[in-house]
């Protein structure tokens, strides 16, 4: 059984009859769209969504960084005055 990760739940037909009416009863939060009561999307707030692509960017600069420090190695040391 697949869990399905929202505390709203809709098929698709009632997505298709009036998705503007099951965004208002969900108030704001994740909406599970079910297809033969499967998950097969989430319809998730414009300013959630944002907010998981910032988290998502900073993970990923997080794992640049994880990466360029580990490199650090292969650095050259550079005085001011060579500068």
């Amino acid at each position: 059984m697949q869990q399905i990760l929202a505390s709203f739940s809709a098929s698709i037909s009632e997505l298709k009859k009036n998705p503007t009416a099951l965004l208002k009863k969900a108030e704001g939060e994740t909406i599970a769209i079910l297809n033969h009561n499967l998950p097969t999307a989430y319809l998730v707030p414009a300013e959630v969504y944002e907010l998981l692509m910032e988290k998502l960017e900073d993970y990923e600069l997080g794992e640049i960084v994880k990466a360029r420090q580990a490199e650090k190695h292969l650095a050259i040391e550079v005085s001011l005055d060579d500068l």
